[in-house]
C-alpha cells in the first residue's frame, strides 16, 4: 500500500490554522451596523476604508517601534500583495522608460508573472544575494550598466505613460522578500538595507518589497520560554526611507520615495481575504489608490476590510498572531529543523544563516550536497517516497535564469503539512538523498 503524500512544496497555511470563528464574530459586528454595513456594501474612497487604514497605521507604528506614528495617508488599502504589485506597476511604471526589474534571486517567482504582464517581459534581471541579503555591489554595477544602455538608446523620458500629478515614473524597480524571504528564508542585514535604500536613491528606482512574513517570527533557542515575539528586529526598507538622511520627503526630493511596503493579510487570516495595504510616503500612497481600477471600482475589497477592521478593533487578530501563529509555526519549524539536523545535515545538506537568533516565515532553504540536483532528487521523491518539494530552478527571476545557480537548491515548506508529518517528510528526503549518494559511488567504481 502506498505512503500517504507528504507536501512540503505548498506555502499555504494549514486550514486548522486560519482564525475562522474571529472572522465570523467581526463580520457579524461589521454586518449588523448600518453604520458600518452601508459603507462596507458600497463602493469605497479611493485609498481604502478609513477605519482600516487607521488600525493598520496604529498597529504597524507598534510592531516596527517606528520613531513617530505613521500617518494613516501613508496607508492604501489593496486587493492583496500580489494584486496591489500590479497596480504599482500600471501607476509607477513605463515598460519602455522603466529599464529593468531587478529581483533579489533566488525569487518568488510567481512574481516575474506580473511584471511580465505589465511588459518586462525579457528585461527581468537576477541579483544574487549571500548570507546579509542582496549584493549591493552587484546590483550597483548593473544598474550603471543598464544606465549607459539607456541613455546610449537615448531612452530619457517615459514614452507610453502620460504625465499624472499622482504618479511618478521610476527608471528601475527592484523587488525582494527582505524578512524570512520565501523562498531563501533569509533575511536581509539592517547594512544592507540601508544601502539598498542608497542605491535606490542614486539610480532613481522604487524598491518594492513583499512584507507578508514579518509578523511570523519567533526564537530559535529551542528551549525559551516565550515562542512568541511583538516587535520586529529590524526596520523595513519603507521605515529607512522614511528617516534616512532627511527621509524620503526630504528638501529637494519629489516626494514619492524609494522603498514601498506591500502588506497583506493572506499569511495572518487568510488567503481567501484578498486584503492587504501599501505603505509608502503620502504621495505614493495616494498615487496607489488613483490606479484606474480603483477609481472605477471603488478600493479593493471594501467589505472585507470592514470584517479587517473589526477584527483589529477587537484584538482579536493580534492575539490570534501572538497566540496561536507564532507558537504553532515556532513548533512545527522545530520539528522541521530537528529532523534537519538529524537526518540532513549528515549527508552533507547545509542551512543559511545559521547563526540568527530570530527565524520566521514558512519555509527552509537546503543546498544539496555536490554533485546531487535538485530536480532529479525532487523527481525521485515524488516516485519513490511520495514527497513533494520545490526544486531551486523554479525560483529563478523568469528570462535569467542562468545568472544565479540554483541546480541544488531545494525549499520546503512547514506550514501547510501536518504538524506530524513534517518530521517524516524530512526523513524520506534523507532516504532519497542517501539513495543518490549510493548510486553516485557505485558509478564512480
Amino acid at each position: 500500500m502506498a505512503r500517504a503524500i507528504i507536501d512540503l512544496l505548498k506555502g499555504w497555511p494549514n486550514p486548522a490554522l486560519l482564525p475562522t470563528v474571529q472572522i465570523k464574530i467581526a463580520s457579524s459586528v461589521a454586518l449588523s451596523n448600518a453604520d458600518v454595513s452601508t459603507p462596507a456594501l458600497s463602493y469605497g474612497p479611493d485609498p481604502g476604508y478609513e477605519p482600516l487604514r487607521e488600525h493598520i497605521a496604529d498597529w504597524l507604528t507598534q510592531f516596527y517601534q517606528t520613531l513617530s506614528r505613521i500617518p494613516a495617508e501613508r496607508i492604501c488599502i489593496t486587493g492583496g500583495a500580489s494584486q496591489n504589485l500590479a497596480c504599482i506597476l500600471q501607476v509607477f511604471s513605463d515598460p519602455l522608460f522603466t529599464r529593468n526589474v531587478w529581483m533579489v534571486s533566488p525569487t518568488y517567482f510567481l512574481a516575474c508573472r506580473i511584471f511580465e504582464d505589465s511588459g518586462f517581459h525579457g528585461r527581468l534581471r537576477s541579483v544574487p544575494e549571500d548570507e546579509e541579503g542582496i549584493d549591493i555591489e552587484y546590483l550597483r554595477k548593473a544598474l550603471k550598466q543598464s544606465e549607459m544602455k539607456a541613455r546610449a538608446e537615448g531612452n530619457t523620458q517615459p514614452t507610453l505613460k502620460p504625465t499624472r500629478p499622482w504618479s511618478k515614473i521610476y527608471r528601475h524597480l527592484i523587488y525582494a522578500v527582505p524578512t524570512f524571504s520565501n523562498p531563501s528564508s533569509r533575511t536581509m542585514s539592517l547594512q544592507r538595507r540601508q544601502e539598498l535604500v542608497q542605491v535606490a536613491r542614486e539610480y532613481d528606482a522604487c524598491i518594492i518589497t513583499d512584507d507578508v512574513y514579518d509578523m511570523l517570527q519567533w526564537p530559535t533557542d529551542k528551549t525559551t520560554a516565550q515562542p512568541s515575539r511583538e516587535h520586529a528586529r529590524l526596520p523595513r526598507l519603507v521605515d529607512i526611507d522614511r528617516t534616512l538622511d532627511g527621509g524620503a520627503e526630504r528638501e529637494g526630493s519629489d516626494g514619492f520615495g524609494n522603498a514601498v511596503s506591500n502588506g497583506s493579510f493572506s499569511k495572518i487570516a487568510g488567503p481567501g481575504c484578498r486584503t492587504g495595504w501599501l505603505e509608502g510616503t503620502k504621495k505614493f500612497a495616494w498615487g496607489n489608490s488613483q490606479v484606474g481600477s480603483s477609481r472605477s471600482g471603488g478600493a479593493p475589497s471594501q467589505l472585507t476590510s470592514t470584517f479587517m477592521s473589526k477584527l483589529m478593533e477587537s484584538g482579536d487578530l493580534q492575539r490570534h498572531i501572538f497566540q496561536t501563529l507564532q507558537p504553532t509555526y515556532a513548533r512545527r519549524y522545530q520539528s522541521m529543523i530537528s529532523a534537519i539536523e538529524d537526518h540532513l545535515l549528515p549527508l552533507g545538506v547545509t542551512l543559511p544563516q545559521t547563526s540568527r537568533d530570530v527565524v520566521g516565515g514558512y519555509f527552509i532553504w537546503l543546498s544539496l550536497p555536490a554533485p546531487i540536483q535538485a530536480e532529479e532528487a525532487a523527481m525521485r521523491a515524488r516516485q519513490e517516497e511520495n514527497l513533494i518539494i520545490a526544486p531551486g530552478p523554479i525560483f529563478a527571476v523568469y528570462g535569467d535564469e542562468k545568472a544565479v545557480d540554483l541546480e541544488r537548491k531545494v525549499r520546503v515548506c512547514f506550514s501547510w503539512e501536518e504538524e506530524g508529518m513534517l518530521a517524516e517528510g524530512i526523513q524520506r528526503l534523507a532516504q532519497v538523498i542517501g539513495s543518490m549518494q549510493r548510486d553516485q559511488r557505485q558509478q564512480a567504481q
